[in-house]
């Protein structure tokens, strides 16, 4: 068994050694001289000048480059939609996943809480027939009436924050109002009438 492994040892650690080998010419053989490049045959230059010719393009291929210039501006608006949507639709759909795991692990009382919500909300559109404001003010109000019973903390904040938000978009709108109406007062705005001629 000794002989076997050295004998496969012997070759495998010869394999590893690099050297180098230097090589000279014979002192009796004749000096040649060296050959250029371009007297190769491989890399021989053609005798005529060689001219690119574009082959004339086939039927095929002219309806399919028109069709790709007429599909360009639809293509690139579609792109550029995704890219708009895409971060969208991600929120989305990690929101949608965040809902479906908050409904599969809901706290106790939680589905006979929006049982009543929704309920509420039927109510209230039953209640608003007739009136397109009604339909948009009852059905919301009612819902929101029934929520604040179970979560009253939240309806204080929701109510801060929502009486915050009509005052600054009723001031504003006042604000807009008076500048039109001191703009419609202004003097050169005033268009001559047949009373002040």
């Amino acid at each position: 068994m000794f002989k076997v492994i050295q004998r496969s040892v012997g070759p495998a650690s010869l394999s590893l050694l690099t050297f180098r080998v230097y090589a000279s010419p014979k002192k009796d053989s004749p000096h040649k001289t060296s050959v250029k490049v371009n007297e190769l045959s491989l890399y021989s230059v053609p005798e005529g000048q060689s001219k690119y010719v574009e082959e004339p393009r086939t039927p095929l291929e002219e309806s399919i480059s028109h069709l790709r210039r007429y599909c360009e501006p639809y293509t690139s608006w579609c792109q550029e939609m995704y890219s708009q949507t895409k971060p969208r639709m991600q929120s989305l759909v990690q929101w949608g996943l965040g809902s479906y795991e908050y409904l599969q692990n809901a706290p106790p009382g939680f589905f006979p809480r929006l049982g009543v919500t929704g309920f509420a909300g039927i109510v209230g559109l039953l209640l608003a027939r007739g009136s397109k404001i009604k339909k948009l003010v009852y059905p919301p109000g009612f819902m929101g009436l029934a929520a604040s019973l179970y979560y009253p903390q939240q309806a204080i904040v929701f109510v801060q924050v929502s009486r915050e938000k009509l005052y600054d978009w009723g001031l504003r709108g006042y604000i807009v109002v008076e500048d039109l109406w001191k703009n419609f007062q202004k003097p050169g705005n005033v268009k001559n009438s047949p009373g002040n001629k």
